[in-house]
């Protein structure tokens, strides 16, 4: 645009310095033939036509740069919408991207506000567990502590099988007169009037060592000498016999050991601990195992006790049987009863039909009265009889 506008000077300029010279031409010709007239003036026509020539190109370059302007901004409108769609798809990925990372962070948010307070109750649980295992671990230590918590365990899973209900247990029992020495624990009566003898003071003094130690070799070391510990306990017990105490016992004792853990390493250390235990009449019990002993032998109380009231059982059957006889012999009499009180109210009403309102319907016709008298209807229902084999014969 602007390189059409300054060719468009360039013309006008030219064309106006070709008519004045030709103005110029022409003048000095008519000057020459003709008698002289005034002169043009020159200056006066150059500048008015300088000024219209300035007018038409200030006008022209004004409609340039508008129609310039105008296109500018359409074309730069046009890049601006056509920037903006390819910014937009170019970005659209990107806006995809991060919705599904802002959803997902806020999945994340929710399950962890969830999942606080679990961690915060595990935490709580994992706590009390180091303090529980820290007071374990201190009362290890001492034999007394341990032996009063063998017992409390002991007593734990007496009350978990129902024991206390259907047998006596006594706590520190004494054998026989002059068996000072013979003291197991609990003894259990069996339903049988026999006895079975617990013991359960735990040698658990190695493996509190075993679970201070840090390294491998005194672990190993420990466990072996925790395995040795029950194995002479357990000699020890056999050599007590506490079934030859007890009229009609189990030739067994058991030995309680009041923890899964100190029974399966020691048996894992010592393999052949449990087959010989059992050739030597000593039962090496953890408590699950005692538990289901317990159970089985509260089973065989509940059935002593079923056959023990067998008798008195069937004397109260005999007497509810008779007693329901007895109640089913007045249900009948009372059947009959209604059936006699029926047929007379029948017999009654049968003698008021055919009797007396014959007469009273005469004083109707008689216009004495104007209302009529309500039939008396029978009653058509019987009672139903007891067809039982337990009535008396002689009501049926």
């Amino acid at each position: 645009m602007q390189s059409v506008l300054v060719g468009l000077i360039v013309v006008v300029l030219g064309v106006l310095l070709y008519m004045v010279n030709t103005m110029k031409s022409a003048s000095q010709v008519q000057q020459q033939t003709q008698p002289q007239n005034p002169p043009i003036d020159i200056n006066a026509l150059i500048t008015t036509i300088r000024s219209t020539v300035e007018a038409e190109v200030r006008k022209t370059a004004a409609e340039s740069l508008q129609n310039s302007t105008q296109q500018s901004a359409e074309f730069f409108s046009a890049q601006a919408r056509n920037l903006d769609q390819q910014t937009r798809a170019l970005l659209q990925p990107f806006e995809q991207h991060i919705n599904s990372l802002s959803q997902s962070v806020t999945s994340l948010q929710t399950s962890f506000t969830s999942e606080q307070s679990t961690v915060s109750s595990l935490a709580l649980q994992i706590q009390n567990l180091n303090s529980t295992t820290t007071s374990l671990s201190n009362m290890l230590k001492s034999p007394s502590a341990r032996g009063s918590w063998g017992e409390n365990q002991l007593r734990n899973v007496i009350q978990l099988a129902g024991m206390e209900s259907f047998c006596d247990y006594s706590e520190q029992f004494t054998g026989g007169e002059g068996e000072r020495n013979q003291r197991p624990d609990v003894v259990v009566r069996l339903p049988n009037n026999a006895f079975l003898a617990i013991d359960s003071k735990a040698v658990l003094a190695a493996y509190g060592r075993m679970s201070e130690a840090t390294d491998t070799a005194t672990k190993d070391a420990e466990l072996k000498l925790h395995a040795r510990d029950l194995r002479a306990h357990m000699k020890t017990l056999a050599d007590k016999k506490y079934w030859e105490q007890f009229p009609s016992a189990p030739e067994f004792v058991v030995m309680f050991i009041p923890g899964e853990g100190f029974v399966s390493d020691a048996m894992r250390t010592d393999p052949t601990l449990l087959e010989d235990a059992m050739r030597q009449r000593v039962l090496i019990a953890s408590p699950v195992n005692l538990l289901a002993l317990l159970l089985a032998v509260a089973k065989g109380w509940q059935a002593h006790k079923a056959t023990e009231h067998a008798d008195e059982v069937a004397r109260l059957g005999a007497e509810v049987y008779d007693r329901v006889g007895k109640v089913l012999e007045l249900v009948s009499k009372m059947g009959k009863g209604i059936e006699s009180s029926t047929r007379a109210y029948n017999d009654l009403v049968g003698s008021i039909e055919s009797r007396m309102l014959v007469t009273l319907r005469k004083f109707r016709e008689l216009g004495v009265v104007q209302t009529e008298i309500d039939e008396v209807k029978q009653i058509e229902v019987a009672a139903r009889e007891l067809s039982a084999a337990e009535v008396p014969r002689e009501l049926n």
